[in-house]
């Protein structure tokens, strides 16, 4: 558990972002927070101009990847997808 910690750490993963694409516009997700412990994400979604906060409930999938959900369809998420974007 310590070594997750250490790979999740709110240092090495805020501000991360990733991108969907939903078919008509891109959302984008900027990783806000994340509490191992508590097993759950804070994250700034961007959708079509607008950013709104939420917290979501993260979740291991069979190989122990962290995830959560997203959306009304329930998409995927995958912690270990964001990336660190330099400008």
């Amino acid at each position: 558990m310590k070594k997750e910690n250490e790979k999740y750490s709110l240092s090495k993963m805020y501000l991360k972002e990733f991108s969907l694409n939903n078919s008509e516009y891109d959302i984008t997700f900027n990783i806000v927070d994340i509490d191992i412990d508590k097993m759950t994400i804070t994250v700034a979604i961007t959708d079509q101009g607008k950013i709104s906060v939420n917290k979501y409930d993260l979740i291991r999938d069979k190989n122990d990847n962290l995830f959560f959900k997203y959306g009304h369809l329930f998409g995927k998420i995958n912690i270990d997808d964001f990336e660190t974007i330099n400008d």
